[in-house]
């Protein structure tokens, strides 16, 4: 075998004594799908040669069931042993892939990692730019949920699992459960709590090593986030688009197996709690150019922002309504997406302000800081495919530096303060507020289309497009207590 990554992944294995190897790859929705084989596969047979072969119609927006053959082409540069599956015959490791086309065909356009992350990486090195990428990633723990028992009311407080900050996603009296012994973070003011009140430290403290020990994470920090109810937030550095992309999934993958050995459940899900912050996924991007960061201008007073960075904000901002379809694609996504939350409703930029869909950071001045200088992009959540949100993002700002988009002027103030007839005087625009609306911009936008090709384009749309109108038609419990009178 040539491959040195994939002689380097054999060495790992054996130096392991690996047995089994989860195979996974992701649908359109961003989903792992996991085939466990045995390592022999991958040490003494064809798997990193040949591929694996599976049903692809049975994984959603793949394949129909006249087509359904496909190859799955593990990639050794992902492999990561897993620290938790102990004992001699429970020993495993999980490796990343993409998806081909059987009978020797090549990447297939059903796959966002090999097909639209790796088209969009090829289509900025076409114009000279290298992408690197942050995400911000919250999520919540809970120590129950059953949908069966979710309780609804005017005022909401999330319930504290025994008086812990975790608890269902249920409404309570207003007034928070006090336990003896316990401490309670209040909805909205649970941000950088230390112990004791923050019950997650050991949790989160587990899941950072692992991922750095193991699955080549370097974290930055760690901390509980603004909702109570256990909403916390692991930091890692950038990285390229696949790259980022992947370690988004492991991210998960450790976040839930973690959380299920402390009797917990980790879920993405946007916004599970009524009334409180929801989970976001900020992401922050730079294009390089030659070496150099290609959005960093030392002469430029406003923000260190170049030319090339300004164009690449308007490109964003000209395809936002249409990338919150790819970036926020669940229909909760959109119970996140309204004021007094530090959620992104109003298309616009500025420096230093959450209120603005783009951010430009501004801890740091002068060129020793200049690889640090990007753009946060907000309008994105962890509910997304990450590999198609990161490539639609570049493909959207670069599309801006293509066409030398004007941004506008930045707003420096908190948009949702500024009255309706001044927002609509300064030409701010808003962002979708449901899946459907979202959708039907996607529709008309050639660069996502671009990006994504016609198979994922039209299949997410589909897919998309039956959850909302099975949404449309779910009566609620809110319903229920509103109209039951009538």
């Amino acid at each position: 075998m040539e491959n040195e990554d994939a002689i380097k992944a054999i060495e790992l294995l054996k130096a392991n004594k690996v047995r089994w190897i989860h195979s996974t790859f992701v649908d359109i929705r961003g989903l792992m799908h996991d085939m466990i084989v045995p390592a022999r596969e991958y040490m003494e047979g064809n798997a990193f040669t040949a591929g694996l072969g599976f049903d692809g119609s049975s994984v959603r927006g793949f394949k129909s069931i006249d087509e359904s053959d496909m190859t799955y082409m593990p990639d050794p540069k992902t492999l990561a042993i897993i620290p938790w599956a102990e004992g001699e015959d429970q020993k495993s490791a999980i490796i990343l892939g993409d998806v081909y086309e059987a009978y020797g065909g090549g990447p297939s356009e059903v796959c966002s990692r090999g097909y639209v992350a790796k088209r969009a990486v090829k289509a900025a090195e076409e114009m000279g730019y290298e992408a690197y990428v942050a995400p911000e990633i919250e999520y919540f723990l809970f120590s129950s949920i059953d949908p069966t028992k979710l309780v609804w009311d005017l005022w909401v407080s999330p319930k504290g699992g025994e008086g812990d900050s975790w608890g269902p996603p249920r409404v309570v009296p207003q007034s928070p459960e006090i336990t003896p012994g316990k401490f309670v973070l209040r909805p909205k003011e649970a941000y950088y709590r230390p112990p004791p009140e923050d019950t997650t430290i050991e949790y989160r403290n587990e899941v950072s090593s692992i991922l750095e020990d193991y699955f080549g994470f370097k974290i930055e920090k760690h901390h509980h986030e603004v909702a109570t109810a256990g909403q916390i937030e692991i930091n890692f550095k950038y990285g390229s688009i696949v790259e980022t992309a992947d370690k988004a999934i492991y991210y998960k993958f450790v976040a839930k197996n973690v959380a299920k050995k402390y009797g917990l459940i980790a879920t993405f899900m946007p916004k599970p709690i009524y009334l409180d912050n929801a989970s976001g996924m900020h992401t922050h991007i730079s294009i390089w150019k030659d070496g150099e960061n290609a959005m960093y201008d030392e002469d430029d007073e406003y923000a260190e922002l170049s030319q090339t960075g300004r164009y690449f904000i308007g490109g964003l901002l000209d395809h936002a309504r249409a990338l919150s379809a790819i970036c926020c694609p669940t229909v909760n996504s959109y119970k996140r997406l309204v004021p007094g939350f530090e959620a992104p409703i109003y298309i616009m930029w500025s420096r230093r302000n959450r209120s603005a869909l783009v951010r430009i950071p501004v801890y740091y001045k002068g060129p020793e800081f200049a690889h640090q200088k990007r753009v946060e992009y907000r309008g994105v959540d962890p509910s997304c495919n990450p590999y198609m949100a990161f490539a639609c993002l570049l493909m959207a700002g670069l599309d801006g530096v293509k066409k030398k988009i004007d941004p506008g002027d930045p707003v420096d103030e908190d948009v949702y303060k500024i009255p309706p007839e001044r927002r609509k005087a300064l030409g701010i625009r808003e962002l979708p507020t449901t899946l459907k609306d979202a959708l039907e911009e996607m529709k008309s936008d050639e660069v996502i289309h671009r990006t994504l090709g016609s198979h994922i384009f039209d299949a997410f749309i589909e897919y998309k497009t039956n959850d909302w109108n099975q949404y449309c038609l779910y009566v609620t419990p809110w319903e229920i207590m509103k109209y039951l009178d009538y």
